[in-house]
């Protein structure tokens, strides 16, 4: 302990990271509250340590020990406002568990985020990547996200319109460091049409009449779907999709369909979209193994640690997917993780 704040010194990061990498951290704070992060960020400052914002530990990688201050955040709470007919807003403290926050909501009833049932991580990490599946995105109810603002040092409040969502992007991720996400508020709807159109659902979803599914239903075929594909980091450590659906433009698209005519994409506004799981594969990745790290099996998406690998084996087989990827189809992918520590 530090006065009122909780600060571990030599703190062992292996349990607070999906992949389970083993890393240090020089210190590790809990933060329950905005007086607990603004007395952490003095408490770095005057000794002069950078410092990481750490929540649920699923979307990145430790390249090696953290030699500064790891905030970790753990605001609790979640609680509805605005309650108006069938209309009402979800809020949620950013330490909150996001999984079990879907769940809360469609129990209730309301419908909006059910799609997005069993993406690991915590409530605050959801607007920085703008979490999206099966056809939906956090920013399709987000109303708004509050945060400090590390430069001004004050509390603001981002309405969706200013947090700059795009594909896995947002404000938060365009100016690292800046802001640290406090709460977010997301409308939801007991009427809101469900989003059924994605093939996967479809699929799992067969003959049932669509039109008397709960959102609490929606949520569990989601679940299925995902454990179908998608080891638990709990069993099997991973991050998750580990790179981002690459976007070409639709001239680029037009040779590369010349060349692979049986390619995976999907028509959007920027242009064509691929299935980065879909190259991945057919560049013979799929279920890949070496001694401590490797491609799933049944997800070319998530790259798995199952033998006790180093963030340093992660990033280089990553890089190994990239270059196979490039080199076969042109197409250059996107890591989704942020890498903490040089490599």
């Amino acid at each position: 302990m530090n006065g009122a704040l909780s600060v571990t010194e030599h703190a062992d990061l292996r349990e607070l990271n999906t992949l389970a990498i083993a890393a240090r951290a020089r210190y590790l704070i809990r933060i329950s509250g905005v007086d607990d992060l603004t007395a952490a960020l003095a408490w770095a400052e005057a000794r002069e340590l950078d410092t990481l914002i750490l929540g649920g530990g699923s979307n990145l990688v430790f390249a090696g020990d953290f030699d500064g201050a790891v905030l970790h955040i753990q605001i609790r709470g979640r609680h509805w406002e605005k309650v108006n007919g069938d209309d009402a807003v979800l809020v949620l403290g950013a330490g909150e568990n996001w999984h079990e926050a879907v769940l809360y909501a469609a129990r209730s009833g309301y419908r909006g985020i059910e799609n997005l049932a069993l993406i690991p991580g915590t409530a605050g990490a959801a607007p920085v990547q703008n979490i999206g599946a099966y056809g939906v995105e956090l920013a399709d109810t987000l109303v708004s996200v509050t945060a400090l603002d590390r430069v001004t040092r004050g509390v603001v409040t981002l309405a969706a319109g200013d947090c700059q969502f795009g594909y896995r992007d947002s404000l938060f991720k365009r100016q690292p460091g800046r802001y640290t996400i406090l709460e977010l508020r997301l409308k939801l709807s007991r009427s809101l049409p469900l989003k059924l159109d994605y093939r996967d659902l479809q699929d799992y979803l067969g003959d049932t009449d669509v039109n008397a599914l709960t959102p609490l239903e929606v949520a569990e075929a989601v679940m299925a779907v995902r454990h179908r594909k998608l080891p638990d980091p709990a069993v099997l450590p991973n991050a998750g999709s580990f790179f981002k659906n690459p976007v070409i433009n639709q001239v680029a698209f037009e040779r590369l369909q010349e060349r692979f005519p049986d390619v995976v994409f999907y028509p959007v506004e920027q242009g064509v979209k691929l299935a980065a799981a879909w190259l991945i594969d057919q560049a013979g990745w799929k279920g890949f193994r070496n001694t401590r790290v490797g491609v799933h099996n049944r997800q070319a998406l998530v790259l798995i640690n199952h033998s006790g690998g180093s963030g340093a084996e992660v990033l280089a087989l990553a890089d190994e997917v990239r270059r196979s990827v490039q080199e076969t189809f042109g197409v250059e992918l996107e890591m989704e993780p942020g890498v903490v520590g040089a490599r």
